[in-house]
């Protein structure tokens, strides 16, 4: 209550019971302290990444975030794992009794980080994009503290570097920082494990060439040629018995993480996932003349692909995680993957994964298929959702529709591992998505030694510019299509093999670069640029040598590209609702149909199924009693017995 607390600046008079919430505005790496001089009563301190106390799952140090501090003179601390640090948005300070007045001073959240610079950038028309870029940038710098790049901020026992967490983490950081020192030491640290999971053993692979393909650096990407060899050949050897997969996702259509990882859809994305990564496998082998070993990965990906093909029926049942792995493997020219594949990216619902994680391989594969727009609308309705719900980090798992049911901060539905963490740099690929994509730099030739700038704009998305980092020094480009200003920097000893000046649905009819006619429906030699090419959506410069070059662009004509109103969500049911009202007497509302309830008898079930439901199968779970809420008026009560009992069905997934 006001009445127990008096601020004036640094400094709060306490004069009474109660409670002190602190919002730091961002969630950080740290812990929580404060000083005072005369404190007598007893008080406890809680943390979290939501607004209310945090517990976490099994396993932490404290998996209870309320703990009384540790004087260390005036200082008192929260010190809940040996490491000190946590994922701290929100703090509070528990006044839990009081005998006289005492004084709180000097509040503060002490924060970690490694430094870290911000070696690459990336600013566009849309707000929200950029936010998006420095958000999964941020959480990648604030959770490279342990073990090179750690799962989580919160302490639940998992903070360690996860060989497929890692791959999309360490993407965003070569694209934002380019500390290729840290993620070399990170692909070193987890090059003997795969965690236990097949696709994570891949995932170290792909970790593996996206190093190579954004340094160059040809003896390391050699040294561990052989670790690769021996995870993808195992993976090929498996590929027809299928291994036990552990864990593709925390998507249900991938088995719900660790719950059921067995089935079909979560098969056929592994399977996908291995013929992509024997083919990118066999091209960077190629480009350090590794031929033998190319072309056995060559032979694997196509003999695999040729079985694939014989099977169109079953291509037709690829979901989205699937289908877009396939698109990621170059399998897009298949007719039934083509098929599948535009009609599940043209669902706003469906294409949308539990996971941001699953996400990054999602949209990677609608910027191969070209499905630009709808891959930004996918972006805003994951990440840019996140943000609408108050995140300054992305999280674990996220669904859109938890923003109409929750307020801002509230604390998340909790994932099947417990704890879902509002800090997981697993989320992080959309960084080096938006680099690749929007700003459009990408490597041709390993370590940047030739690349392309082909820039996404259309009437949305009017502007964007940014840097890219490389070994050479750092590319920087701008476009903006409303005024036709475009400049591109390319580093020494490097050259564009590409840049493509956008059309955004209008003609170029004019392009100076600087400040020398290059362009007016013919080539104009000029300095540095071999040629121009030219298709419905881009003016290409070819072969562009080192060098500054400042570009105007003419414009003529309208944009004719077709504008499309955004997609609603499909929900096949809109009728489910939160229902307070109603409480224990719900059979005269609900389950005319049937109906399952926990817990009665004790530990077990009463239910009565539907003509139309054959069995109910639970798996991992446990049932949990409150024997001391049986009086509640919420307690819902069971048909046929006088007996009503408070329970709840749970996930055992940490304990299985």
């Amino acid at each position: 209550p006001n009445s127990s607390f008096k601020q004036n600046k640094n400094q709060i008079t306490v004069s009474g019971k109660g409670i002190l919430l602190f919002d730091f505005g961002v969630e950080s790496a740290g812990w929580i302290e404060f000083d005072s001089d005369d404190l007598v009563d007893s008080v406890q301190v809680s943390i979290s990444e939501y607004n209310e106390p945090a517990i976490v799952n099994a396993g932490a140090q404290n998996r209870i975030k309320t703990k009384a501090p540790v004087k260390y003179g005036n200082t008192y601390r929260l010190e809940l794992n040996d490491a000190l640090y946590e994922g701290v948005r929100f703090a509070w300070i528990h006044v839990k009794n009081f005998s006289k007045t005492w004084h709180i001073k000097n509040v503060r959240l002490v924060c970690q980080t490694r430094p870290v610079n911000y070696a690459g950038s990336f600013s566009c028309s849309d707000a929200e994009l950029t936010r998006i870029w420095y958000t999964g940038a941020y959480l990648v710098k604030i959770n490279m503290l342990h073990d090179f790049f750690g799962a989580i901020l919160m302490e639940r026992s998992d903070r360690h570097s996860w060989t497929g967490d890692a791959y999309p983490a360490q993407a965003a950081a070569l694209a934002a920082f380019g500390n290729y020192d840290v993620v070399k030491k990170n692909i070193v640290y987890t090059s003997g494990q795969n965690n236990g999971i097949a696709a994570y053993s891949v995932y170290w692979v792909l970790s593996l060439i996206d190093y190579f393909n954004y340094t160059g650096d040809v003896s390391f990407f050699k040294e561990y040629t052989g670790n690769a060899d021996k995870r993808l050949e195992k993976a090929y050897n498996e590929y027809d018995q299928m291994p036990q997969l552990g864990f593709m996702g925390w998507d249900e259509r991938l088995g719900a993480g660790f719950e059921n990882p067995q089935i079909q859809e979560a098969q056929n994305t592994y399977k996908m996932l291995c013929i992509n990564a024997w083919k990118q496998f066999a091209k960077a082998l190629s480009s350090v003349d590794e031929t033998g070993l190319a072309v056995k990965y060559q032979q694997f990906a196509a003999s695999k692909v040729k079985l694939m093909e014989s099977d169109p029926n079953t291509l037709q049942h690829y979901g989205i995680h699937a289908v877009s792995e396939a698109v990621n493997a170059g399998l897009s020219d298949n007719a039934t993957i083509h098929k599948v594949s535009t009609a599940l990216f043209a669902d706003r619902l469906n294409r949308l994964s539990y996971s941001p994680f699953n996400q990054y391989f999602i949209i990677q594969a609608m910027a191969l298929a070209k499905q630009y727009d709808a891959a930004i609308t996918t972006i805003k309705d994951l990440w840019g959702g996140q943000l609408k719900y108050g995140g300054t980090t992305f999280f674990e798992v996220y669904r859109p529709s938890w923003n109409t049911i929750l307020s801002q901060n509230d604390a998340p539905i909790n994932n099947q591992c417990g704890y879902t963490s509002l800090a997981h740099p697993w989320s992080a690929g959309v960084t080096k998505w938006l680099s690749e994509n929007i700003l459009g730099i990408k490597p041709v030739q390993a370590g940047f030694k030739t690349f392309t700038v082909i820039p996404f704009l259309d009437h949305k998305l009017t502007q964007v510019n940014g840097t890219m980092p490389t070994p050479f020094g750092a590319i920087t480009a701008t476009f903006n299509i409303l005024s036709g200003s475009c400049a591109v920097s390319i580093p020494q000893k490097t050259s564009a093999d590409k840049i493509g000046l956008p059309k955004a649905g209008k003609q170029i009819s004019k392009v100076l670069v600087n400040g020398k006619l290059l362009w007016d429906n013919s080539f104009h030699q000029i300095k540095g640029i071999s040629a121009t090419e030219e298709d419905n959506n881009y003016l290409y410069l070819i072969n562009v040598k080192s060098g500054n070059y400042k570009i105007q662009l003419t414009y003529t004509g309208t944009d004719e590209s077709p504008k499309k109103p955004t997609d609603k969500f499909n929900y096949l049911i809109t009728s489910i609702k939160q229902d307070i009202l109603t409480s224990g007497n719900w059979n005269s509302k609900y389950g005319m149909q049937g109906y399952v309830l926990f817990g009665y008898p004790k530990g077990a079930l009463s239910k009565q199924l539907p003509a139309y439901v054959d069995a109910l199968t639970l798996k991992k779970n446990g049932i949990v009693v409150w024997d001391s809420l049986s009086m509640d008026t919420r307690v819902l009560k069971v048909p046929g017995r006088a007996k009503k009992t408070a329970a709840a069905n749970i996930t055992k997934d940490p304990n299985a």
